[in-house]
């Protein structure tokens, strides 16, 4: 008998297993029909004996050790058995009984192949990575991997010892696929991909579709179910497309989790971050007492040690471990919608970080990325740039977006530095970067990545926002696929958010030479749908909005809050990083939580009850939301007050002959003096004041015209009708409009 089993033996193949070099082990090893015999062959490093257990047979077949190596083999007369499992045992006496990894067919298909190859495959994370399934009453995790040009692929992990030879993938005919399912591996088990590539070298690498990670760029992966999740958002989901709709308020707070709730220094330790789950005891009931319709938070996915930002992604389908566990981070959404408030993510799919165990030379080759220096790096940051041109990498992260929005019902994705994406000379220097087939600069692949991501997300989630962090003057980034846009729901103004920025920090005294900075955003401002950000880019570096406000304490407080009412006042939806609406007097950095402590010194307290009641005013009033991207929606009354540093204009709503047409005169006094004006009004009638941000409910002076009034004959302004106001230093004021 033995002497026939080594005759039917593949020593070349044998050889492979045992040197770990084989990328189709299941077609020797398991259990196999050679002509009238059954041949089991199993590799068992360390072990010393191997028996067959056939358990509905109640028959033990020994085998033999036919490589000392561990390789184990035994034959039978053919017949047909049931279940079977290896009874291993080892030198010092263990025993310990495996099933066989290597007897289970294959979970993914040529369906999923085919369509990955072609970058369609939506639910990929649902194939790829890393699923805990049943497969013949067998529990265990099924892994699956995308490595076309690995020689050898083997999953390692607790499960295993770490040890590349014991589970040894098999290539899923020419899909560059890897797949092996591993009877009881389980959740919380950590593993990686160990990969064999041309020349002979091994590398680690972290599972790109990982739904938990270690933490840090170069920890391992872990076995986790998202699928469990009690969610209890189903009337938010219900009526999430119509509250997302262009017509609808949409007033977002921008955040880093890490330092919204960060506990403070102790004086010999730092305690723990705050996980998801606490921070949801303390973010929900303050968003919604605040006023915002959304919360949008800095990157959530896992992220390299040496980001601080999030931006260097190190693990796309995992959130960040140092918060909690995936079922947290649903915990905390759900109780957001269950408040009606939306959640928006940022997300990083123009680079990745060159970390060891990651994206960078994952096979052995640029697989994500590009061979070409000119084309390889970030200029900026230590990263790489995906290849858009590749389908199974635009696969890769339009399933991604998916994901966040399929299984942790995100309502947005923000896509930061678009223009990094578009343009194929960003940041680089003549000579430096390839063109395209036209010799031009535009990244055509980029182009159709960011267009087909936005289709497919439109199709499979209607309602979820596409928002674009946009810095260039690219035309269409909000429009329409069909007119050849981008397709974007939104686009952040960070021009308009520049201009205002660099006009608001002069003293008042020299603000009348820069109007054209405070005015010229109304230029464009219908150029694509914007949203007005004051956000974390604006508040970290060079100070936050209070230091960028010129003059006193009060008068830095003034500026808050004359600043925030002009965004509101503004066209264009709005959003404002976490502290500014305390007035947080030094620049946003990481490692500090938001001084809550400034609500106890003098005007800080004020100002976040006036940006409260801005907030909800903004939420109950449609002239300041419903036409925002719509010339009809605005109206300048006076813009070339210059010397005043004036500028007065209307926001409206509804149609002028409906009962519920709704119309405001918005008063904007720049200058660091108060006035009593006479100001030109559009039209005869009654003008209301119904918000001032000098009044002393919000730690202004007082300032205010408490009485309407009616517009009068005398021109001023340019204007054939005049009423006047009191115009407060540094103040926002807003008029009801009456018409005769």
């Amino acid at each position: 008998m033995q002497e026939k089993l080594y005759k039917l033996m593949d020593w070349r193949f044998i050889e492979g297993i045992v040197y770990s070099e084989e990328d189709d082990p299941h077609r020797i090893l398991g259990v196999h029909r050679m002509g009238t015999n059954l041949v089991f062959q199993t590799f068992q490093p360390g072990a010393v004996s191997v028996n067959v257990l056939l358990r509905e047979e109640k028959k033990i077949l020994p085998m033999e050790m036919v490589d000392e190596a561990g390789y184990f083999a035994a034959m039978m007369f053919y017949r047909k058995i049931g279940a079977y499992q290896y009874e291993v045992c080892y030198e010092d006496g263990r025993k310990e009984i495996k099933e066989d990894a290597y007897r289970f067919l294959p979970q993914i298909n040529a369906q999923d192949t085919d369509k990955l190859e072609a970058g369609i495959h939506y639910s990929l994370y649902e194939k790829l990575g890393a699923h805990l399934i049943e497969v013949d009453g067998v529990k265990g995790c099924e892994f699956a991997v995308w490595a076309p040009n690995a020689l050898r692929v083997s999953v390692v992990g607790d499960f295993n010892g770490w040890d590349g030879r014991v589970h040894q993938m098999r290539r899923l005919w020419n899909s560059g696929v890897f797949e092996i399912f591993v009877p009881g591996a389980e959740e919380g088990d950590c593993y990686k991909f160990e990969i064999k590539v041309k020349g002979g070298l091994t590398y680690l690498k972290a599972d790109p579709f990982a739904f938990g990670a270690e933490g840090g760029g170069d920890a391992a992966s872990v076995i986790t179910d998202i699928r469990n999740f009690n969610w209890q958002d189903e009337e938010w989901l219900k009526m999430r497309s119509s509250r997302q709709a262009e017509k609808m308020p949409l007033n977002i707070y921008d955040l880093c989790l890490g330092s919204f709730a960060m506990p403070k220094k102790g004086e010999e330790e730092i305690s723990p971050l705050r996980t998801y789950r606490e921070i949801a005891d303390e973010l929900v009931p303050y968003v919604k007492e605040m006023g915002y319709t959304h919360v949008e938070f800095m990157p959530v996915m896992e992220h390299t040690g040496e980001d601080s930002w999030g931006y260097e992604t190190s693990a796309y389908y995992a959130p960040a471990s140092r918060y909690g566990t995936p079922a947290d981070f649903q915990y905390l959404i759900d109780k957001l919608h269950q408040e009606k408030i939306g959640v928006i993510l940022d997300w990083a799919p123009g680079w990745f970080p060159q970390n060891r165990e990651g994206l960078a030379d994952f096979d052995g080759t640029c697989l994500y990325g590009h061979l070409d220096e000119k084309k390889k790096n970030h200029p900026f940051r230590n990263a790489r740039l995906y290849n858009y041109g590749r389908n199974e990498v635009k696969n890769y992260l339009i399933a991604n977006a998916m994901l966040w929005v399929e299984k942790y019902h995100a309502d947005g994705i923000r896509v930061a530095s678009v223009d990094s994406m578009l343009y194929l000379d960003y940041g680089k220097a003549d000579g430096q970067w390839v063109p395209n087939m036209y010799g031009g600069n535009e990244n055509l692949e980029a182009i159709e990545f960011i267009k087909h991501l936005n289709s497919m997300m439109k199709k499979r989630n209607p309602g979820v926002l596409m928002i674009a962090e946009e810095r260039s003057a690219w035309a269409g980034i909000t429009g329409g696929l069909k007119e050849d846009g981008l397709g974007f729901d939104y686009k952040w103004n960070t021009s308009w958010t520049g201009d205002y920025l660099d006009y608001i920090k002069y003293d008042p005294y020299f603000r009348s030479h820069h109007q054209e900075e405070l005015t010229l955003s109304m230029v464009y401002a219908y150029s694509e749908k914007f949203i007005l950000p004051f956000g974390h880019d604006a508040v970290s570096g060079d100070g936050s909005l209070y230091q960028k406000m010129p003059g006193k304490p009060e008068d830095k407080i003034a500026g808050l809050r004359l600043s925030f009412a002009y965004q509101m006042t503004h066209p264009g939806k709005k959003l404002v990083f976490m502290g500014q609406e305390l007035g947080e007097k030094v620049s946003w950095q990481t490692d500090r939580a938001i001084n809550w402590e400034l609500l106890q010194e003098e005007g800080h307290e004020e100002l976040q009850n006036m940006v409260r009641e801005l907030n909800h005013f903004y939420l109950a009033h449609p002239a300041l939301y419903q036409e925002d991207h719509k010339a009809s929606g605005f109206q300048w009354v006076d813009c070339i007050d210059h010397e005043n540093c004036k500028i007065t204009f209307i926001r409206k709503a509804g149609k002028p002959e409906s009962d519920k047409m709704e119309k405001f005169f918005v008063v904007c006094n720049f200058a660091g003096i108060d006035r009593e004006v006479q100001i030109g009004v559009p039209g005869m009638g009654k003008y209301k004041e119904i918000f001032n941000t000098d009044d002393v409910r919000f730690g202004g002076s007082g300032y205010i015209n408490p009485r309407a009034k009616r517009a009068a004959a005398k021109k001023a302004d340019g204007c054939d009708q005049s009423i006047k106001v009191k115009m407060a230093a540094l103040s926002v004021s807003i008029w009801q409009v009456t018409e005769i």
